[in-house]
């Protein structure tokens, strides 16, 4: 298992199909674990926040979903280097696990987007095993209430839970509650609403080129502007520091 530092954050040098070995193997021993999905944001929030650092650093696997976090990796000799979008991660998980006896678990989104998030998935995966899904409310959860869906999770018996509550929220979620929970849990941020068909994808080109970040701020400017504004210069110069310097 290759690791590498991008900035501060310490992402797997690692391809699709390696990473769905890994949750292959680990749907089946009942551990707690987690797999954060690593893009630009992400990066900078660790080099702004050592407790959020730990918590990335600290996951089971981080792939590198951003384009331009493989191309860093690439920069930074990482030759074998594959982009592992989150989407494509979710979808091929949907895949890999349709005819196995394997719970697949959804916490995050509205009540609505989940509901057509399991209409879509059991149209193009109509084997495929969702045994639990659920809306948190969007304000803090009581103690009584977070211990409710923690049972719940469990009593489901998930073996693989997609978490959507965004970044950085969903990091910390998962790192809290993986010595609580008995699945490997994947924070797959805006992928419900993609799924749903709440969220347009970026052009193939876009993708390709690593603008599908400027896609979604046309398509979200109000949301997103400032967190492109400064997160995207801040990665450039941090970046170029690293490549100069080193660590």
């Amino acid at each position: 298992m290759t690791k590498l530092s991008v900035i501060t954050m310490s992402v797997n040098v690692t391809s699709l199909p390696e990473t769905l070995e890994h949750l292959d193997t680990w749907s089946r021993d009942k551990q707690g674990r987690y797999v954060c999905v690593s893009n630009v944001h992400m990066c900078i929030e660790t080099w702004q926040d050592s407790t959020f650092q730990q918590q990335v650093n600290g996951a089971d696997w981080v792939v590198p979903d951003g384009r331009p976090i493989f191309w860093a990796q690439k920069l930074l000799g990482a030759t074998t280097a594959q982009q592992v979008r989150g989407m494509d991660l979710t979808m091929g998980i949907c895949d890999h696990f349709e005819k196995k006896a394997v719970n697949i678990g959804f916490y995050g989104g509205s009540e609505t987007t989940l509901n057509t998030l399991q209409s879509v998935l059991n149209q193009q995966f109509p084997n495929l095993t969702i045994s639990y899904a659920k809306s948190p409310p969007f304000r803090q959860l009581t103690d009584e209430e977070h211990q409710a869906d923690l049972k719940a999770i469990n009593d489901a018996n998930v073996d693989i839970l997609f978490v959507g509550l965004g970044c950085p929220k969903q990091e910390r979620w998962m790192a809290d509650n993986k010595a609580a929970l008995n699945c490997t849990m994947l924070g797959v941020g805006a992928a419900f609403d993609f799924i749903a068909g709440n969220k347009k994808h970026a052009p193939n080109w876009m993708q390709q080129a690593g603008l599908e970040w400027l896609f979604r701020l046309m398509e979200e400017p109000k949301r997103l502007w400032r967190r492109y504004l400064y997160t995207n210069p801040v990665f450039i110069v941090l970046l170029i520091k690293q490549l100069i310097f080193g660590k």
